[in-house]
């Protein structure tokens, strides 16, 4: 089977927000195709070493399989939280385009469901479409 690899950020959008050292992330399906990909990928292990330089004490994945969704809840990533963070950087928001760029293999037959230009974005190896 041919696959293509491209950042998450082509298979899905995201939406964030943070309390007190908690972020969270969600993931959201550009098409309903995607949706068994993003689930067999973007798992709570993988979310946890994208992130274990922020040292997430645990990651939690809830899925949302009617809106082609799923929501990350890192616990202890926020340096304390945002108001006692002296590191801008540790917003949720800012979190979640780290999610984003999570490379994420497909097969090629899925890559009309993709969203953006190829030649937009540096692309990961593997092919590029």
């Amino acid at each position: 089977m041919n696959t293509v690899t491209v950042p998450l950020h082509r298979a899905a959008h995201g939406r964030t927000g943070d309390k007190g050292n908690r972020s969270n992330i969600s993931v959201i399906a550009w098409s309903p195709r995607l949706w068994d990909t993003l689930v067999a990928q973007v798992t709570e292990d993988a979310v946890a070493r994208l992130f274990r330089h922020r040292r997430p004490t645990r990651v939690t994945r809830y899925l949302v399989p009617g809106l082609h969704a799923m929501n990350f809840v890192l616990d202890d990533v926020l340096d304390g939280g945002v108001n006692d963070a002296l590191n801008l950087d540790s917003h949720g928001k800012a979190l979640s385009f780290l999610l984003l760029d999570l490379p994420l293999t497909l097969p090629i037959d899925l890559a009309d469901d993709l969203m953006g230009e190829a030649a937009d974005y540096h692309p990961f190896p593997s092919q590029e479409i």
